[in-house]
Parts: C-alpha cells; structure tokens; sequence
C-alpha cells in the first residue's frame, strides 16, 4: 500500500495525514486503544509517522483518558 492511496483517516483515530495514517494501518493499530499500547519511541520509529502526528495522537489520547505505553495519562 502505498501513502498516496492509502486511507486519510481510519478507526476513531484524529486526522494525522496519509503517511503516519498508512503506517498505523500496516501496524494493526485502527483506534487509539491500541495506539495507547505502544510508547512514542515505537511511533516514531514507523516509516512516516513523524513528532507532529505524534504530538497529535498524544493530544487525542488525553482527550480519552489514555496515553501511550508508559506514560500515565
């Protein structure tokens, strides 16, 4: 799967762009559950998932009560 057709946004996870969006897709992660399962490092380690969409994830998981592998939310 390629970025450039992969899926803006999918599960309830927030708009981060099709590149950090394709990489969660290829990892299995489709909710910010399992989002919640893996720490920042492990995120930014994926092939486009880069310190915005991070930061974006992070703020849509506190607005849930969650936070990544880690850290309390």
């Amino acid at each position: 799967m390629t970025t450039r057709h992969g899926p803006a946004q999918i599960g309830d996870l927030p708009p981060i762009g099709r590149p950090a969006t394709s990489a969660l897709l290829q990892a299995g992660l489709t909710t910010l559950a399992q989002v919640a399962t893996r720490s920042r490092r492990e995120l930014l380690a994926m092939h486009g998932v880069g310190p915005k969409a991070v930061g974006i994830l992070a703020t849509a998981l506190a607005e849930h009560d969650l936070a990544f592998a880690g850290e309390q939310a």
